[in-house]
């Protein structure tokens, strides 16, 4: 292999790093931000909901 191609190959290489790292990137700040949107719904809700059954016996 010569210097043009095996420099070509690294160059490539490190593209497609980069592009995965930034899809990485791109899919943890989605889950970040659903997950925060998810505690703000969580937290607006009734905080009582749940803690009384009315039962008959």
């Amino acid at each position: 292999m010569d210097v043009a191609s095996a420099s070509i190959g690294y160059h490539q290489a490190l593209l497609s790093q980069d592009v995965s790292l930034a899809v990485t990137k791109l899919a943890l700040n989605s889950a970040q931000q659903s997950g925060a949107q998810l505690v703000e719904t969580l937290q607006a809700s009734d905080p009582n909901l749940g803690n009384i059954i009315d039962l008959k016996a």
